[in-house]
């Protein structure tokens, strides 16, 4: 195995040039999502499906997410980030492709499912390797300016999608999907250090049991995983559910679709640009604590106006634009903590953190699904503030759990 790389403290090019790239990845697997929903409804209609499919598209994409989360963490701890990361990333370029000659319903949200599987390198791998590879304060200020770039896929994504369906068919989305995921894995061969340190070279059964043990019954990192999991989810929820909202059922086009998401992520943005420029001034748990208020106040803002105000769709982007700017403050010093709760592997730690995650994004987005289907917007907007709330909760328990192990 090739030698550890040291945390890094500052950065050059060849340094940056990591990062970039992993960002990029991260890109293309959230603009395989965003960039579609616009054209879910074509997607539907071509395969002679009902709506339900279009929330299920990230539904299975999410599931996907969980399949792996359990192995790729202990496995890069053992054989390196490396060489894990890169066979993920060439995976989902292949499965791209392959979108491409689907014939069915079901044969796309396979595909949408394979794909899926990239969020389990991203996280599991990828991320742990960011924390490894740079200090703590450069870590939360790179995580948070790549979450800014990420957010520019469901920011311009549903314009963007809305705009290609205009001009080309949606198949041809994932040949572009597969060429830029294809320019992310040439720079991670180029850029990617090595910061797992192979602690035996062996993978054990035994062995991953009895980390996961540790991992699972430790008392953080499951708050914190779960409290991730629940500030999340509205906001996952929303974009999984609000082209059948806004455009089947509120009427609205595509294009106005696309911009009644712009405030939202822009929300988010300011709130990772805010952590980034804080951090290193303030201590880690500072901007978690200041992101409470608004992530509650935002939401219920977007239920109150949901259940209370008929059509009120500028106060329901208000409110979730709010929520947005508290979870950007949040999001990047809480995975740090989190990570850092248990002293197991951060690749198996990462994992364990991304499956818990991912299954409260999984089951919610389902769960948000049949209440809006079944009760209307109100009760959905209603469940996203509940989801809100207990996540606030859990993050204050864990910061104050955190402080007393310190």
């Amino acid at each position: 195995m090739s030698s550890v790389s040291e945390p890094a403290s500052r950065m050059n090019f060849h340094q940056w040039l990591f990062p970039l790239s992993l960002v990029l990845f991260e890109f293309a697997t959230y603009i395989a999502h965003d960039m579609i929903q616009p054209g879910m409804l074509q997607v539907i209609s071509d395969f002679s499906a009902s709506a339900d499919w279009v929330s299920t598209s990230l539904t299975a994409y999410l599931c996907g997410g969980i399949l792996l989360q359990w192995l790729l963490g202990p496995l890069s701890d053992r054989l390196g980030r490396r060489p894990v990361l890169l066979a993920g990333v060439a995976f989902f370029t292949v499965t791209c492709l392959l979108t491409v000659f689907t014939q069915s319903i079901e044969q796309f949200i396979l595909m949408r499912f394979l794909q899926g599987m990239s969020l389990c390198f991203i996280g599991a791998v990828g991320y742990a390797a960011i924390q490894e590879a740079f200090s703590e304060t450069l870590s939360v200020k790179l995580m948070a300016l790549m979450a800014n770039i990420t957010l520019i896929a469901p920011l311009l994504g549903p314009l963007a999608g809305a705009a290609f369906i205009h001009y080309a068919p949606w198949k041809a989305m994932f040949a572009l999907f597969s060429v830029i995921s294809a320019v992310a894995f040439w720079g991670l061969w180029r850029s990617m250090p090595e910061t797992a340190s192979g602690r035996d070279g062996r993978f054990s059964m035994r062995r991953l049991l009895a980390d996961y043990r540790e991992v699972f019954t430790n008392k953080g990192v499951v708050m914190g995983s779960l409290a991730i999991g629940l500030i999340t989810l509205p906001l996952l929820a929303w974009v999984a559910q609000s082209p059948v909202l806004l455009i089947q059922d509120a009427g609205m086009t595509p294009l106005q679709y696309g911009w009644l998401q712009v405030p939202v992520f822009t929300g988010l943005i300011i709130g990772n640009i805010t952590l980034s420029k804080i951090s290193g001034k303030v201590t880690i748990r500072t901007p978690v604590w200041l992101g409470i208020l608004p992530i509650v106040m935002g939401l219920s803002v977007s239920a109150y106006a949901a259940l209370f105000m008929p059509h009120g769709w500028y106060w329901i982007i208000s409110g979730l634009s709010l929520y947005a700017l508290g979870t950007g403050l949040v999001n990047a010093g809480l995975y740090r903590l989190t990570l850092f709760s248990s002293p197991t592997g951060k690749g198996t730690v990462a994992a364990a953190l991304g499956l818990m995650t991912i299954v409260v994004f999984a089951a919610g987005i389902e769960i948000v699904k049949q209440l809006y289907f079944a009760l209307g917007n109100g009760i959905f907007m209603l469940a996203g503030l509940i989801a809100g709330v207990a996540g606030a909760m859990l993050i204050a328990a864990f910061l104050k759990h955190s402080l007393k192990k310190a």
